[in-house]
């Protein structure tokens, strides 16, 4: 076995067992609601909807699904409740796969634009900054110089978190005291990491939704700063959800859509939960690629998403 297999292997674990408690939940329900049942009828449609539903993967794509599933149903004539499961794995895996960009590489960026300066948003408490020093250490690993920017100034804590983190995986952390200019603190971490030809800059934003003028004005200044330095930076603002939030996750999605141009997103602590579903809802709703999962929290627990092996660890035996 080599190196690569090694790796494809253990990420497969982590993603299994990472989705372990969404499986569960959803496969329980599944199973209640086939049960005496030999062929897929409107009451065993509907009692999916609400699973699909209940396991958070939102109204919209639901319908899809369920669409989806009485044209397979209205086709194939007969559908047993036996072939349920491959035909729901089946249409969920092609929705994704038509409503989505091309899945990534493993933390790779464009080799023409360096440093490549990723700007990261999102609320409190859904793992901003711990996502922060994962992406670090993986692009690390990858043999690329990493910055980091601790331009959540609003909060002593979030700095002195993000500085834990640097400290751990070996990459510098450009700061300012409390309170200062976070828009101050992204031109000092890109100055920096230009004149050290640094690979990748991470900049840390604060993680408040007050109002949405306010956050819009925010960003739009530090964004601005930025390509000042840079002239296309950022070239990736990436919002970070918490997974286990569920329909709150689509709600923060939302606002933050609405308040900046987001162009990529993590989804976090899928570990923990049962609304690993979400997921499904948020790639699909949203025009918007999921790039990265947390699925733990080891350093190594950050994985690039990609929607065949996510459903399909979803779906395995």
């Amino acid at each position: 076995m080599g190196l690569f297999d090694i790796f494809s292997k253990g990420k497969k674990e982590t993603l299994d067992k990472g989705l372990e408690k969404t499986k569960e939940s959803f496969f329980s329900k599944l199973n209640r609601a086939i049960v005496g049942k030999s062929k897929v009828d409107d009451e065993v449609l509907d009692n999916l909807e609400e699973i699909l539903i209940t396991s958070d993967v939102g109204v919209d794509t639901t319908l899809k699904i369920i669409d989806r599933i009485e044209n397979r149903v209205a086709r194939d004539k007969y559908v047993n409740t036996d072939e349920l499961t491959r035909i729901l794995h089946e249409e969920i895996a092609d929705l994704l796969t038509e409503n989505n960009t091309n899945d990534i590489e493993e933390f790779a960026i464009p080799e023409d634009k360096k440093p490549y300066v990723i700007m990261v948003v999102g609320v409190n408490g859904v793992g901003k900054t711990t996502t922060i020093g994962k992406l670090a250490h993986r692009f690390k690993q990858n043999g690329l110089s990493v910055y980091l920017g601790a331009a959540d100034t609003f909060r002593a804590a979030a700095v002195e978190q993000l500085s834990i983190w640097g400290e751990r995986v070996g990459v510098p952390v450009i700061k300012q005291k409390m309170g200062s200019d976070p828009a101050s603190v992204a031109f000092d971490t890109i100055s920096s990491a230009k004149a050290n030809n640094a690979d990748v800059v991470i900049i840390d934003t604060a993680g408040r939704l007050h109002t949405k003028t306010n956050l819009m004005n925010e960003l739009t200044k530090i964004k601005n700063v930025m390509g000042k330095i840079v002239p296309d930076a950022p070239h990736e603002v990436l919002l970070v959800l918490d997974g286990s939030t569920g329909q709150n996750a689509f709600e923060q999605a939302k606002r933050f859509t609405n308040a900046t141009e987001v162009t990529a997103l993590a989804i976090t602590k899928l570990d923990g939960t049962a609304k690993g579903g979400v997921v499904i809802g948020i790639s699909d709703q949203f025009k918007i690629p999921v790039k990265y999962i947390g699925l733990g929290e080891g350093v190594e627990d950050l994985q690039v998403f990609n929607r065949k092996e996510f459903v399909d660890s979803l779906f395995g035996e």
